[in-house]
């Protein structure tokens, strides 16, 4: 491990976790300072040509697409400041009396039974409740945002399934405790149990799809008593928009035991929050706060820890090791959370989508660790309850004793008054005139909770840790076709501009509370769509130059052309020696920055736009979720060979492929002019042989593919309309 200066951190003697600083740091930080005098000199050089030769609007753009690649630089140049890795040692926590853990609240979030399937929430639940962990000290609760009764009828099997589950194993040491995952597998050996126990969840799963075929929960389908009654309340004035609050305990630890009688199971809560047109109901952050309070009722919990439904548990000794770091009497005190990277299974070969987010999960991960913690990214995440009601040193009361962190939770989660008090706090009008939202819980005002969430938190003081463990702690889904990629980014570049463009702006508001390396680290999130005016830019103005003969670049003579080569080659150089050294792959590097030109005239463009409508009050945007359900078999052969799959038609892609035919148009005549023009307009000439290496799965998609994955033809000829309309106004800018 590239590191030194191991720093150990102890619990009465017992050492639980120790900080590896990068040996990277210090020349990071050398060739930081010369980047950034290249770049200083850069400017110099844009600045004495606006002022000693005729300017045109490209002169302008391009300064003005430099300046906002030098901050994005900058962003990333913090982050590599002071870069470490941290190892734990759960074992050694794990050795300690059952009754010194605490209790752990599991948060689980679906609002969709057909874009996220139910049995997906059920193994996502079923891995968390078989932790390594006293089983009477976990609740897991399950938020349905759709409030669908087939979600519920899933959970009411999967309860049942569990008694037979957490056993098996429990007695057997099982590491992957998500059935799905552990039946498909076949690297186990099976026995007697091991295939009873596989005809039992495949009895499971066929009944849970059944009723979501036929959409519908048939009363024949319900074998147990207890909860027939339930199903009552989904009648003809039920809707996803407008229903009351549901609240039925599936599963309760003081009553139930495993199918021998001899362990104890833990408690599994389903929750729907109450919905009503006229009240907002702020999205994933919204129902994450009403699971805040139904729990605070409930159980009470010191450590919560939230899930997607997609990202279940992949390692059974996961909650001990959150809490080597936040039992830590040394940091405890002003420790918010503990976030562990987002991992994926079936990802291809060399991740085409760049699905991984290497940069996002890993890369920066550890350059925020070294400075105040990473930010929180919405799922695979302990949180200290306490960090929820304000700063570490001024704690926000909640407005009623029960909701308060430190409170003991003493009585049953089915008492009368408990749950009357529970289905009260999931009201959708609860929180008017309330902190929460504001001060309290997860933050309003943005599509990317998290993100939002985890600033704030750590703008008020609180800080973080990043727990990566050989085995990944979590594993989810990707999504296998390019439009479900840009489709999702799109509505983060939206999100994110939401907290950029803000009082609470991390270029402001952010470097005054948390420093300036910590408050420009943030902004690299904040202002990823800015991203695509320097793509946009470089991607369309040199190949219109590079077309009717005009330089915009230094000669190669000149010795200015060096710096441009420097500047690029330095940047490039660095990304790539992050990526290796965090275990990526050279090819995995490759995908990955030509997916950021990919977003950069996809989701980022678009992004923007909606953000500019939606400012002016032209246009609203709401949370689209990202479907989790399994593609055809002939997108995923098509995943699994690395072919790009664009989908049906869309006009998100119609500015991508106007700007590959652009450069391959270009490319060819500037091939030809090479002979014409000689070194003048060699760097416009690499500049796009460049861009059009990175086009070629555009251009397959085009021309050569007769799959049902090809770039529609509708989108190519509006490209080509669209290339030809730029290359006429062209003549007009540059003639």
């Amino acid at each position: 491990m590239e590191a030194h200066d191991k720093r150990k951190h102890s619990v009465g003697g017992t050492t639980l976790h120790t900080c590896h600083p990068c040996r990277r740091a210090v020349p990071y930080r050398i060739y930081g300072v010369i980047h950034t005098c290249g770049i200083l000199a850069l400017m110099y050089h844009h600045i004495n040509s606006l002022l000693t030769a005729d300017t045109t609007l490209i002169t302008y753009l391009l300064l003005f697409s430099d300046v906002i690649l030098a901050f994005m630089w900058a962003t990333s140049a913090s982050l590599r400041f002071n870069p470490v890795h941290r190892s734990e040692y759960p074992e050694m926590y794990a050795a300690k009396p059952k009754q010194d853990f605490p209790k752990l609240d599991v948060f689980i979030c679906t609002a969709d039974p057909y874009k996220e399937p139910p049995m997906m929430v059920v193994n996502t639940a079923l891995s968390a409740m078989a932790y390594d962990y006293p089983s009477d000290k976990i609740s897991v609760y399950v938020s349905d945002d759709g409030g669908s009764s087939l979600t519920l009828f899933a959970l009411m099997e999967a309860a049942k399934f569990s008694k037979r589950w957490l056993p098996y194993c429990k007695n057997n040491n099982i590491q992957d405790r998500s059935p799905e995952v552990y039946f498909s597998s076949k690297s186990h050996t099976w026995n007697d149990e091991a295939d009873n126990l596989k005809m039992m969840y495949e009895d499971m799963k066929s009944r849970a799809e059944h009723v979501v075929d036929t959409g519908k929960v048939e009363t024949e389908y319900i074998t147990c008593d207890q909860f027939r009654g339930v199903f009552d309340l989904w009648t003809q004035k039920f809707t996803r928009q407008e229903h009351p609050t549901i609240i039925q305990v599936l599963q309760n630890s003081e009553t139930d035991m495993d199918d021998s009688g001899k362990f104890i199971m833990p408690n599994l809560i389903y929750v729907s929050r109450e919905k009503s047109k006229v009240s907002p109901h702020h999205f994933k952050a919204g129902a994450l706060n009403t699971l805040l309070r139904v729990s605070g009722v409930m159980t009470n919990s010191p450590v919560i820890l939230t899930l997607d439904c997609d990202m279940y548990s992949n390692d059974p000794t996961t909650p001990v090791r959150a809490l080597c770091y936040l039992t830590d009497p040394k940091i405890k005190s002003g420790l918010g959370f503990v976030q562990f990277p987002q991992k994926f299974q079936g990802v291809s070969k060399n991740d085409i989508y760049a699905c991984e987010y290497k940069r996002l999960f890993d890369i920066n991960m550890i350059g925020f660790d070294g400075l105040m913690g990473p930010n929180h990214v919405g799922t695979g995440c302990f949180f200290n309850r306490r960090v929820f009601y304000g700063p570490p040193s001024n704690m926000i009361s909640a407005e009623i004793d029960e909701l308060n962190p430190n409170r003991i939770a003493d009585k049953s989660i089915e008492a009368k008054d408990v749950l009357e008090l529970a289905h009260n706090v999931a009201g959708c009008s609860y929180e008017y005139n309330t902190n929460w939202g504001s001060k309290m819980g997860f933050r309003y005002g943005s599509l990317v909770e998290d993100y939002y969430t985890g600033y704030m938190l750590h703008c008020e003081g609180w800080r973080s840790v990043f727990c990566s463990p050989k085995r990944a702690a979590f594993c989810g889904d990707v999504p296998k076709s390019l439009i479900d990629v840009v489709s999702q980014q799109k509505r983060w570049a939206i999100g994110l501009l939401d907290v950029s463009i803000s009082r609470y702006s991390p270029l402001t508001y952010g470097v005054k509370s948390m420093g300036l390396l910590v408050g420009v680290g943030y902004c690299q999130y904040a202002f990823w769509a800015f991203w695509s005016i320097p793509l946009i830019v470089y991607g369309v103005l040199p190949q219109l130059a590079l077309l009717y003969g005009v330089s915009v670049f230094p000669k190669s003579s000149d010795p200015w052309f060096w710096l441009y080569i420097f500047l690029f080659l330095g940047a490039y150089g660095q990304d790539l020696l992050d990526f290796v050294l965090e275990g990526g792959t050279y090819r995995g590097w490759w995908n990955d920055q030509r997916m950021w030109m990919i977003r950069g005239f996809t989701s980022f463009f678009f992004g923007s736009i909606e953000f500019i409508l939606k400012t002016l009050n032209l246009s609203t945007h709401g949370f689209n979720l990202t479907s989790k359900a399994n593609e055809d078999d002939e997108q995923g052969k098509r995943y699994e060979k690395e072919i790009f799959d664009f989908g049906p038609s869309s006009s998100m892609f119609l500015p991508l492929t106007a700007a590959a035919i652009l450069n391959l148009f270009a490319f060819v005549w500037g091939i030809y002019g090479l002979f014409i023009w000689g070194e003048r307009l060699v760097l416009e000439l690499i500049l796009v042989s460049f861009a059009a290496v990175n086009c070629l799965p555009v251009y397959e998609a085009m021309m050569l593919r007769k799959d049902a994955g090809k770039l529609p033809k509708r989108v190519s000829v509006l490209a080509g309309i669209l290339t030809f309309a730029l290359i006429l106004s062209g003549y007009f800018f540059l003639e």
